[in-house]
């Protein structure tokens, strides 16, 4: 294990730059720190998940960590990374999100730590009773227009052709605001955030030397993308939610079991607490045997476990045994609905399903897996079609609603890969 809190983050590649003197200060002693989090929607995502660790990582050395949720900056928008401005949202919206945040961030911080207990506050309590000429004299003239310009969050959006609003153009003075007030009201002397933030970063811990004379400190990790080049945690069928109304714990548990090989030795080091001797056993596999797809079975039970709990953990598994299998029949629709996502489906009335059923050439024509009867009728006799991943031998066969999987759905699959989903409506 890393004998500090630095040495953790720099041997799982968590480090990207930090500020001149960072280690040191770690290493002398406990240190208030945070990190923002955005409520742009009702649900953090898995994109979420490595600053949600780092102030897990960082308690775990001692550390105090603070999660400012941005009920005033989320007003504003942050522009880094964005290349046009924000739909802005309502300050009922904002609040709405900020609960189900909260409880989100419980999921892996302690709350009740003795010494060292984590906080979440809403930059709202101080941002949003601002009195703006206060706030130009007392603050925005310690930001230059040059320096401000300078940053490459505004300099990349001035480049685009509609350019920046001085709505965003105010967020870094208002990031830099909430350094200082949590430098006042916590001691806060360390910021993180991904490697997007180092200039709203950076510009904090200068306000903070010029008022109050102090140093402030700053870490920044890297953007996380796949080794396919595709932004972290996006799929075809949307973001991937840490909620599990937004996204099932099933979809969860197979968005980790999916990861690439090549990505799967990193996303141990940045979503799980595992040691450098468990993960170093875990990239020699992987190496020597990646069809066994060891390390994806860990990744997603452990992250999966941290959010969801245990039962969700046995419950995706037990379904991932079946859904390739004879006995599919046992799963919920909704589990088959989130792994299937992207597979082409087909709403066929109910009355079609009556008794005596609906011939598989039918319904082979009706999902176009055929494109004939005669067609259906040879994929069948060559053994090349199943449903519910039960092959059909037989040309005759019919199927009635009481064989669908809760009397609501079918699956098709012609071959080994090609799937085709029929709803019964």
């Amino acid at each position: 294990m890393a004998t500090d809190a630095f040495a953790e983050l720099d041997w799982r590649g968590l480090v990207y730059e930090s500020t001149e003197g960072v280690r040191d200060a770690l290493a002398r002693g406990p240190v208030t720190l945070y990190i923002g989090f955005d409520p742009t929607a009702a649900s953090l995502h898995v994109g979420s998940l490595l600053p949600m660790m780092a102030l897990a990582r960082m308690q775990r050395f001692g550390h105090a960590p603070i999660a400012i949720v941005g009920g005033g900056t989320g007003m504003i928008g942050d522009p880094s990374g964005k290349t046009a401005e924000r739909q802005l949202m309502t300050v009922e919206q904002i609040d709405a999100n900020l609960a189900g945040i909260r409880a989100q961030l419980a999921k892996v911080l302690d709350f009740d730590a003795p010494g060292n207990p984590a906080r979440i506050v809403n930059n709202a309590d101080w941002l949003r009773p601002l009195n703006y000429l206060e706030f130009l004299r007392d603050v925005g003239k310690y930001f230059t227009v040059n320096y401000m310009l300078a940053k490459e969050s505004v300099k990349r959006r001035i480049d685009q052709e509609d350019g920046i609003s001085y709505t965003e153009f105010s967020y870094l003075m208002l990031q830099s605001y909430d350094y200082l007030t949590l430098f006042d009201r916590y001691r806060c002397t360390l910021q993180m955030g991904g490697s997007d933030q180092w200039g709203n970063i950076t510009a904090g811990a200068d306000l903070i030397r010029r008022l109050r004379g102090a140093k402030a400190h700053g870490l920044v990790m890297p953007l996380v993308t796949t080794a396919a080049g595709v932004k972290f945690g996006k799929t075809e069928a949307g973001a991937v939610w840490l909620d599990p109304q937004l996204t099932s714990p099933f979809r969860f548990y197979q968005f980790w079991l999916n990861t690439d090989d090549r990505d799967v030795v990193k996303y141990l080091k940045f979503f799980t607490f595992l040691g450098r001797e468990e993960i170093a056993a875990f990239e020699s596999l992987v190496a020597a045997a990646p069809e066994r797809r060891e390390a994806q079975r860990v990744l997603a039970r452990e992250v999966t476990r941290m959010l969801h709990g245990q039962e969700a953990v046995d419950r995706a598994e037990h379904a991932s045994g079946l859904l390739f299998g004879e006995r599919i029949s046992e799963l919920d629709v909704d589990d088959i609905v989130a792994v299937f996502d992207d597979v082409p489906s087909t709403g066929i009335a109910s009355s079609a399903f009556a008794t005596p059923g609906m011939a598989i050439a039918d319904l082979l024509v009706a999902t176009k897996i055929a494109s004939s009867k005669g067609e259906a009728m040879r994929l069948v006799k060559g053994g090349g079609v199943y449903v519910n991943n039960r092959r059909v031998g037989d040309e005759r066969a019919r199927f009635t609603a009481e064989e669908a999987i809760a009397g609501r759905m079918f699956v098709l699959r012609k071959g080994a890969r090609q799937y085709h989903l029929v709803r019964i409506e």
